[in-house]
């Protein structure tokens, strides 16, 4: 399960017990939960009116910070095409897994100094995460550009002869070249109709050279035949041929231009092939970045919700619960037995009341328990927001 609840609870005589207790009951007792101590530095906290603006501001900063993440993870998988199975080996925060980096969590002070004001954190990691949002749209043009440049030219060496490039089926001694008076055409013909072309094509117009068509190539549904002609008949051969449902390819045998055709094809491919490396790298270090920010934007939610909450002195204990899939019902029941006494309003029942919903606090209408609570979801690849 990749899901994880990120709580904190006032702290009692010490910090130390308030996790003890959540984990006896939790972990110990009832195999209900992993449990891990969520370490939050000791962050200035400002004046109330600043922590319930802050509060709302982080709440959108959360989905910000949280969509970019997913997007660069996303668009690795596209990137990394045939060997996407690799993804979530590719997906790593501080070059350790996602799970490591959340369970061990601690404070980047080098990135984040806790001098600084809850706000002005806020603002580096909203300017750090907005720069990668905005390169990637750059990078990710650039490459789906070649991509698809390239693709369409694959699509023309594949596909029906109707469409496709016909540059490597042909060859020079298929062709009359540089005569005044004649020519040579490509002429697509139905597989159904190729007795009939063999029958015919020299009758369609007058002055056709006699014995002067070649099958050239055959696919399941055409077959591609030459032609040489009097130049000046091809527009009449060309409008008999099309009430036969013979297609005449607009085709001129060039050699250069033929050679150039290749070494395009050639060089998107090199290009692609140049831009992969560098951009799997920077899609992996900058998917750990924002993963990184991502936590660090969690920590500061519970900071502030919990000192709204639970008053000055800070005094709570933050803790990272990894609930056991079958059993979070009975886990939510647990912690309303140990918390349930922080708001009157759910005491009456038993239950959190889902339709609480505090002005200022930054929750949804679900969101809120007796206790600060954020859910963390750390699956990159199947996870639908």
């Amino acid at each position: 399960m990749t899901e994880y609840w990120l709580i904190s609870a006032p702290g009692e005589k010490t910090c130390q017990q308030t996790y003890e207790a959540m984990n006896n009951l939790t972990s110990k007792q009832n195999n209900l939960s992993e449990n891990y101590k969520f370490a939050i530095p000791d962050l200035k906290v400002g004046t109330l009116d600043q922590l319930v603006g802050l509060s709302d501001d982080l709440g959108k900063l959360d989905g910000f910070v949280e969509s970019v993440t997913r997007k660069v993870a996303a668009y690795l998988g596209e990137v990394l095409e045939d060997q996407r199975d690799k993804l979530h080996e590719n997906l790593m925060a501080n070059n350790g897994d996602l799970s490591n980096y959340i369970t061990r969590f601690q404070w980047d002070m080098a990135k984040y100094p806790i001098k600084q004001s809850l706000r002005n954190i806020a603002d580096i990691i909203s300017k750090q995460v907005g720069q990668i949002d905005a390169d990637l749209k750059t990078k990710s043009s650039t490459y789906n550009n070649l991509k698809s440049s390239l693709q369409n030219m694959e699509k023309k060496q594949t596909g029906s002869l109707l469409t496709r490039n016909l540059a490597d089926l042909v060859k020079k001694e298929h062709f009359i070249l540089d005569s005044e008076y004649l020519n040579t055409l490509l002429v697509v013909v139905p597989k159904q109709s190729i007795n009939d072309w063999w029958a015919n094509y020299e009758k369609i117009t007058d002055m056709i050279v006699p014995r002067s068509s070649q099958l050239i190539f055959q696919d399941q549904d055409y077959g591609l035949f030459t032609v040489t002609l009097f130049k000046k008949v091809e527009d009449e051969f060309k409008l008999h041929a099309r009430e036969k449902k013979f297609n005449v390819r607009e085709f001129k045998y060039n050699e250069e231009e033929l050679a150039a055709g290749k070494n395009e094809i050639t060089k998107l491919v090199t290009d692609k092939k140049k831009q992969f490396g560098p951009l799997v790298r920077w899609l992996k270090v900058n998917f750990s970045e924002c993963f990184c920010a991502w936590i660090h934007v969690k920590a500061l939610r519970v900071f502030v919700e919990s000192v709204l909450r639970y008053g000055l002195p800070v005094n709570f204990q933050a803790m990272l619960l990894h609930p056991n899939k079958k059993n979070t019902k009975r886990l939510r029941d647990i912690l309303h037995q140990l918390y349930g006494h922080l708001d009157g309003s759910t005491q009456q029942g038993g239950v959190a009341h889902d339709s609480v919903d505090i002005p200022g606090l930054g929750f949804g209408q679900s969101d809120y328990y007796p206790y600060v609570y954020y859910k963390i979801n750390i699956d990159m690849v199947d996870h639908k927001p």
